[in-house]
């Protein structure tokens, strides 16, 4: 038998143990696995190890995001019906009961290793489900301590240790097997992990590339817009795929917004300067530099071959037309963020798609405004899954306490990014659902109704 024969053997047999448990019996499962990766010896020790197993960001981010985002989590699970009648609709004569999908496979992230371990594994678990996770091999030591933390509650409360498990040494060859193997995958990280996971013959939950496109017009709060564009942009070094990569600024602030981003410790490259950080960023004229992926400012800048103030946080580049050799309008996954200069809202919102056409299509973008009319046409006309209006958006688009998005590490991008869902992928999409039908009396539909107004226009023939 393979590993993960053995291995999804296991998990089958534990997630056949709770299929059956009540609400009562989930909920302190779902408390009991959350506390003991939630709790701050274990984030301390998720953080500490995830900063030093895979070189990227910074730990004091790292640490905050781990308790955040599964603390966020538990308060989303908190209270809500995972077990028995979910809906009953009498007038329609329907009752709609929850059912689990199973094993679940979960692809992790190099980025969130151990966040991710929480966030998708609580949901998973809410639904009576089992998991096994497939770390990325940079980051297998620490995503494994996260999810050991979680098996630790799980067996404290008395419940089946193997409803989690993990790929202790994560090779393509056991990812790929895990996920044909599996009743359901949830694949986050970059888009062969995901084309893999859809070609598994599995169903499958993926995530697109962000590029996340921020507006700031006229109206707007200067100050305050660029506090959290810089807070969004540097939080871990930009691991997060919702880091502010274009900042799309109205021609009569745009000087404004540029002494707002140095206080912050921004750096605006001049044209020498820029075409170094090209040439360092993407050696070969199409492939990002892993060698400068989620590192403080003045590494980059060193590498690059220039040198910047003590102090600066991150860097800025200008950029004008959206085109094939303008690579800064792609995804940098690092504190570097491009600026454009707009003049009349349609083309900000010109830019948003076309820089979301560029790399990001379907993730996400942002705005910061004063008008709801401007939000509503940004939010008619952007094509992606999410728009934050006035916050930072690494922080907003996967949960905030602040506002209402569902709390999640994988984040759908809809058909825009060859994605079966354009939501965060959270507790619901854990679950199968019975539909239980009873009869009605009829309810007729009248055709006058249906094809009146056709037929005032058109005639019945």
């Amino acid at each position: 038998m393979s590993v993960i024969q053995e291995k999804l053997a296991r998990a089958r047999a534990a997630q056949k143990q709770v299929e059956n448990w009540s609400q009562e019996q989930i909920d302190e499962l779902i408390a009991a696995a959350g506390w003991e990766v939630y709790k701050m010896e274990s984030a301390i020790a998720c953080a500490t190890l995830a900063r030093e197993e895979t070189g990227l960001g910074v730990y004091e981010d790292k640490l905050l995001k781990h308790q955040k985002k599964i603390l966020g989590t538990l308060r989303d699970l908190h209270g809500v019906k995972s077990v028995g009648v979910l809906e009953e609709i009498p007038e329609k004569g329907l009752i709609k009961i929850i059912k689990p999908v199973g094993v679940v496979g979960a692809l992790i992230p190099v980025t969130n290793p151990t966040s991710s371990i929480g966030c998708n594994g609580l949901s998973i678990l809410k639904n009576r489900n089992a998991v096994i996770f497939a770390p990325h091999p940079k980051g297998k030591g620490c995503s494994g301590l996260a999810a050991q933390k979680m098996r630790d509650g799980i067996r404290k409360m008395g419940g089946p240790e193997d409803l989690v498990q993990w790929i202790e040494e994560p090779s393509v060859e056991l990812t790929q097997e895990l996920m044909a193997a599996v009743d359901m995958v949830v694949a986050t990280g970059g888009p062969g992990m995901v084309k893999a996971a859809y070609s598994s013959g599995t169903p499958a939950y993926g995530v697109g590339a962000g590029n996340a496109t921020v507006i700031v017009d006229e109206t707007a709060d200067l100050a305050d817009a660029a506090k959290k564009i810089f807070l969004g942009k540097t939080f871990d070094n930009a691991t997060s795929c919702s880091s502010e990569n274009s900042v799309v600024i109205e021609a009569t602030v745009y000087d404004a917004m540029l002494k707002e981003f140095r206080t912050h410790g921004g750096y605006l490259c001049g044209a020498e300067e820029k075409a170094k950080l090209k040439a360092k960023m993407w050696p070969d004229g199409h492939t990002l530099n892993r060698e400068i992926v989620a590192q403080p400012a003045t590494k980059i800048a060193e590498l690059a071959g220039f040198a910047v103030p003590e102090g600066t946080t991150f860097l800025m580049v200008e950029a004008e037309r959206v085109e094939p050799e303008e690579l800064f309008a792609g995804e940098k996954l690092s504190v570097v963020m491009t600026l454009w200069k707009y003049s009349g809202f349609e083309n900000a919102v010109k830019y948003v798609t076309d820089i979301t056409g560029f790399s990001g299509y379907g993730h996400s973008c942002g705005i910061h405004t004063t008008s709801d009319e401007r939000i509503l046409e940004l939010g008619l006309k952007a094509p992606v899954s999410r728009i934050m209006v006035r916050q930072a958006q690494s922080a907003a688009n996967s949960g905030n306490y602040d506002n209402g998005m569902p709390f999640s590490l994988t984040l759908g991008c809809g058909t825009w990014g060859g994605n079966a869902s354009s939501e965060n992928i959270s507790y619901w999409h854990f679950r199968n659902v019975t539909w239980v039908s009873k009869p009605i009396p009829p309810v007729v539909p009248d055709e006058n109704k249906i094809f009146g107004t056709h037929w005032k226009k058109y005639g019945k023939e």
